[in-house]
């Protein structure tokens, strides 16, 4: 299809894609709970005559759409789950669930997912590959969704030459696609800290061992781990969190507990960080005369999309909308289970344009006021088209 036949069929589905997003966007369910978003997804692939399996990976939804060459397949994600979040906007189509939110964007995901496929089915006998339809649920709660759709078997029966996705970006004004090739988005590891002591009376420091000093060491020297050994080149965020041992003025407690996360982008680093991270804080515990538990909760992989991958889809991208509409995008520390697939298959991972240049304020995702520019949808829908007709 040519640029201009894909803008002329989402044109034409428009209303359905945004109709989509109002039931998705009222009715969120939180990560692996998807249920009724499994059923939607199901009942609205059927109706356009689509072969699926749901029940994937717990709640995930798989589509197929075989071409009439169908040796190669590639594959499409998009994920379902929201967030414990309560919305702040007043809007028609907000959330009917107290205390949940599709404050990232996901409702939009999955509603551009389900355009592409109509428009794909009703033109499969066009198609230059066949296309996997993936809704995977539980993106934003560790372990990951993804882990489940890949033991599943999502990147097989049958295997897929690549995976493509997308994700909101309220930074970006609507219009506007963002692209990166190699690294791109951090791994992830939650670092939980248990300092013990001896607590007593703040007079007496002498006679106390201060769980507090402990974490306040750790807090400020824990950084020349990484200045001194991480590798040249390869970015690493150490942030602490949360401090707490519940003394007071004149009260040192026993314990206290210490939260916080690594970010870095090196499979090997990020395990030397922690062998040395777990050395230093029992010698600083050791030194006190107190004792530390360190519990790490290895989170997402770093996310690297492939050069091959990612330039069909700046292709595509530029193909379809002109070079003036996409970005280049920067290294984000941020992390995202998509990276996952990234190392098992070749991957790439784009930005979609949700900003609204008429508004002052365009709320960053997570936020309970995040919302965006619903001409976004169907430039979603034409992106991944693109890619597709593009392959």
């Amino acid at each position: 299809m040519t640029p201009k036949q894909i803008s002329k069929e989402v044109q034409r589905i428009q209303s359905r894609i945004l109709a989509h997003r109002s039931y998705l966007h009222r009715y969120p369910e939180l990560s692996f709970q998807e249920h009724n978003t499994m059923l939607f997804v199901a009942d609205t692939l059927k109706k356009m005559g689509i072969k699926y399996e749901k029940g994937v990976g717990g709640t995930g939804v798989v589509g197929y759409i075989e071409a009439p060459k169908g040796a190669r397949w590639i594959g499409l994600r998009a994920d379902l789950d929201a967030l414990p979040i309560h919305e702040e906007n007043d809007v028609e189509y907000k959330s009917l669930v107290p205390g949940v939110m599709h404050a990232c964007g996901h409702d939009v995901h999955t509603s551009i997912l389900l355009g592409v496929a109509e428009i794909l089915q009703k033109h499969k006998d066009k198609l230059p590959c066949s296309v996997k339809l993936i809704f995977q649920p539980g993106e934003e709660m560790s372990p990951g969704g993804a882990n489940y759709m890949i033991e599943a078997g999502v990147l097989s029966n049958p295997e897929l030459e690549y995976l493509v996705a997308l994700h909101v970006y309220p930074e970006m004004h609507v219009n506007h696609l963002g692209v990166r090739s190699g690294l791109y988005m951090a791994s992830s590891d939650e670092i939980h800290l248990q300092f013990e002591g001896v607590g007593g009376h703040g007079a007496l420091p002498e006679n106390c061992v201060n769980p507090l000093s402990m974490a306040a060491e750790v807090i400020l020297n824990a950084q020349k781990i990484i200045d001194e050994f991480h590798p040249e080149g390869v970015p690493t965020v150490l942030s602490f969190g949360r401090i707490e041992g519940l003394g007071s003025t004149n009260v040192i407690p026993s314990e206290c507990t210490l939260k916080g996360t690594l970010r870095t982008m090196d499979e090997a680093w990020r395990k030397e960080f922690f062998d040395r991270f777990t050395a230093f804080t029992h010698e600083v515990a050791s030194r006190y005369g107190g004792k530390v538990y360190f519990n790490r909760v290895s989170g997402y992989p770093f996310l690297k999309n492939d050069p091959h991958v990612t330039s069909i889809v700046k292709d595509a991208l530029v193909g379809q909308f002109g070079s003036e509409h996409i970005e280049a995008l920067p290294l984000r520390m941020t992390a995202e289970d998509f990276a996952f697939y990234s190392h098992k298959v070749p991957v790439s991972f784009f930005r979609l344009g949700v900003g609204d240049p008429a508004k002052a304020i365009n709320y960053g995702v997570h936020h309970p006021k995040f919302d965006i520019h619903p001409g976004a949808l169907a430039v979603g829908v034409e992106a991944m088209l693109a890619i597709v007709f593009n392959s």
